[in-house]
């Protein structure tokens, strides 16, 4: 089996692509070792120490290491982790373990049902424009709320903690959500 890699705008983060289905529908962000409980492949990663972050793409796998770490040292354990991981069959998702999109509680926003239309536009140019591009670079950005103009948002995978982030943030998403959907004033990150 070969496990391709890629480079990200993130330096800490490398994309890992197995060349099968990693979720197929949906993704999944692992920030602590806690989260990373509920996946027998996202705790072997974190297991090796110098992992911060994990993420679920629909084909590929990013990873995030921290400050001081360096690639050279922890790309051959990651390898052989998803290796072995994928040449046994192993489930993605330990049994009871939730494997969908996971969204901490202190993230939802209530979306006032006046501007539905309004949203309807917002997850249309989010998931048909914006979110095929950042997968590329290893990430995702999900929708969180929208609320008097401001687009709420939460960066997901090599996206978060990138130190471009903040550019596509503000200089791509903000300026095509303006551009098609004129109540769009502002777009932040949570």
């Amino acid at each position: 089996m070969l496990i391709e890699t890629e480079a990200t705008p993130n330096p800490a983060t490398v994309k890992f692509i197995p060349g099968r289905v990693v979720m197929g529908m949906g993704t999944r962000d692992f920030a602590t070792p806690e989260e990373a409980e509920a996946s027998p492949l996202a705790d072997a990663l974190f297991g090796l120490g110098d992992v911060t972050g994990v993420f679920f793409g629909g084909d590929f796998i990013s990873v995030t290491i921290a400050p001081g770490a360096q690639w050279s040292d922890v790309k051959p354990d990651i390898l052989s982790v998803l290796l072995e991981h994928f040449t046994a069959n192993m489930p993605l998702f330990a049994p009871g373990s939730a494997g969908e999109i996971f969204v901490p509680e202190e993230e939802e926003f209530a979306d006032d049902p006046e501007d539905e239309e309004i949203i309807a536009q917002i997850r249309e140019l989010i998931d048909t424009r914006v979110r095929p591009a950042v997968a590329n670079d290893g990430g995702d950005i999900i929708y969180r709320g929208f609320d008097k103009g401001t687009v709420y948002l939460r960066m997901q995978g090599a996206c978060s903690g990138c130190p471009s982030s903040t550019a596509t943030l503000k200089n791509g998403i903000e300026q095509l959500l303006k551009h098609y959907v004129p109540e769009v004033t502002e777009v932040r990150a949570v």
